[in-house]
């Protein structure tokens, strides 16, 4: 839902153009309310908490720059700094994805998430609620409009003419803008400074600045303000966006924490200055913010989260329907698919296992197959997936049946009998994967273990299988979250 007010210098004055305008006003005082009383719910957990714990939990936005799926691989600004931030703190992360953007710090504030990993300005009203790391970019905002029809026809005076070339413009016309975001400060701040009459159209939290900059290339708003930077990506594809208005002066960009996590604060600061002097941090920048080619391929793609088609690869028809004739969730088989080749049917392995499920040729002997295209080898692929399934018919719980089902998809059911043989003999739950047959598995590379009376199939890389599980359940996640 949108909600226009007006400002008026000296004076801000918000007021609804009708009554149902007044009601979200209501709930939005609510909603303040709320945070404030809730002040003492908020989350500690600072830096030796994250390490103790393994994860780290961020918050991000699905967007062409910060988050997103591209050919089944999670990809992003902020998501490979994550990952190489995790890397350094020697814990894992976890994508939270920010459905809402205004809600964002009070998601922080609350313990959804361990930082915000999405590049906020850094303001004076912000820092009441959150310590901010320091920035990692800086940029300004720049008004976005739609140039005139066929604008390629014409000489550039005259599409000059019909845009908005200087702030002043913008008095007594409607900018359509979050109301959380730093836009709707700079606004604010236009009024006082222009002395006159501006219209807010509010867009509803969960749409990313990226997507409001379409509304705009599609005339559904007339005008929105973006960062530079954001503006300058998205603009190699929205060709017929003008985005050369500066309506603010340089701004700094940072990530940002709670403000009981200074030795998170700490360490983020630490890496950026480390990143950023071995020259990492610009790669990654250039690759997201600078390469209009690959942004534009990413766009088009019909393989892309960012699109609303919701395809992980061109399998997926096929993948959906043999996932269906063993009751799978398609995202999930897609996971392993993903995991085993990469989605590339011409793979083969040092073992000789090949195409996209790298099914083993022994395998595609016993059930007799010939003809070894794709779709054929996700159809035996998925049926001896099944058929190991059935043999786990103990165990009782469906997902650590699966998960048992995936790591002897890997490495061989014998040596996940041993597994569990191994975690009973320690006395931990042969019918779980997390508190039991995972580390069971790993401890089967070492002789003190695989030598044990009661484990019959002796050696095994235990490690690679149990990363094998972990990394496709995490992928997992990723597919369930961005596509339906």
């Amino acid at each position: 839902m949108r909600n226009i007010y007006l400002f008026i210098f000296p004076l801000i004055l918000l007021f609804s153009c009708n009554s149902s305008e007044k009601k979200v006003n209501d709930k939005q005082t609510i909603v303040n309310d709320n945070k404030i009383h809730k002040e003492e719910l908020v989350y500690k957990f600072d830096l030796e908490q994250i390490k103790k714990r393994g994860i780290l939990k961020a918050l991000t936005v699905h967007s062409p720059s910060s988050y997103f799926l591209y050919k089944g691989k999670s990809m992003g600004f902020e998501y490979e700094l994550l990952q190489n931030f995790a890397d350094k703190i020697g814990v894992k992360f976890k994508i939270v994805k920010v459905n809402d953007l205004d809600e964002m710090i009070y998601m922080l504030k609350t313990g959804e998430g361990d930082i915000i990993a999405h590049g906020l300005t850094v303001t004076n009203q912000r820092k009441e609620d959150i310590l901010f790391t320091n920035h990692y970019n800086l940029t300004y905002q720049v008004l976005i409009q739609k140039k005139p029809n066929k604008w390629w026809q014409m000489r550039q005076d005259d599409i000059d003419d019909t845009l908005i070339k200087d702030v002043t413009g913008l008095i007594g016309k409607t900018v359509s803008i979050r109301k959380e975001s730093s836009y709707y400060q700079r606004i604010s701040n236009l009024v006082k400074e222009l002395g006159d009459t501006i219209y807010v159209d509010f867009i509803d939290g969960s749409y990313s600045t990226e997507e409001i900059m379409k509304m705009v290339s599609e005339g559904d708003i007339k005008y929105t303000i973006a960062d530079n930077n954001i503006a300058e990506i998205n603009k190699s594809y929205y060709s017929n966006l003008d985005i050369g208005t500066q309506v603010s002066l340089s701004q700094r960009v940072a990530w940002s924490v709670r403000k009981d996590s200074p030795e998170l604060q700490k360490a983020i600061n630490s890496w950026l200055k480390g990143i950023k002097r071995s020259g990492y941090y610009n790669i990654v920048y250039k690759k997201y913010f600078k390469n209009r080619r690959q942004f534009k391929k990413r766009m088009k793609s019909d393989y892309s989260s960012l699109r609303t088609i919701g395809k992980i690869s061109k399998y997926d028809d096929v993948i959906k329907k043999y996932s269906k004739s063993i009751n799978w969730d398609w995202r999930l088989i897609s996971s392993i698919v993903y995991q085993e080749s990469r989605f590339d049917h011409s793979a083969k392995s040092w073992v000789g296992a090949g195409g996209l499920m790298q099914v083993m040729p022994s395998t595609a002997k016993e059930l007799g197959v010939k003809n070894h295209t794709a779709s054929e080898n996700i159809r035996i692929g998925t049926k001896y997936l099944n058929i190991i399934y059935n043999r786990f018919d103990k165990v009782e719980d469906s997902l650590q049946r699966v998960k048992f089902t995936i790591a002897s998809y890997n490495c061989g059911y014998g040596h996940v009998l041993d597994a569990q043989k191994l975690a009973e003999l320690n006395n931990k739950d042969k019918y779980s994967w997390e508190n039991g047959v995972g580390e069971a598995l790993v401890k089967l590379s070492q002789p003190k273990y695989y030598n044990k009376k009661g484990i019959k199939y002796g050696y095994v890389r235990g490690l690679e299988p149990y990363n094998y599980v972990n990394e496709i359940f995490e992928r997992y996640n990723i597919y369930k979250d961005l596509v339906d």
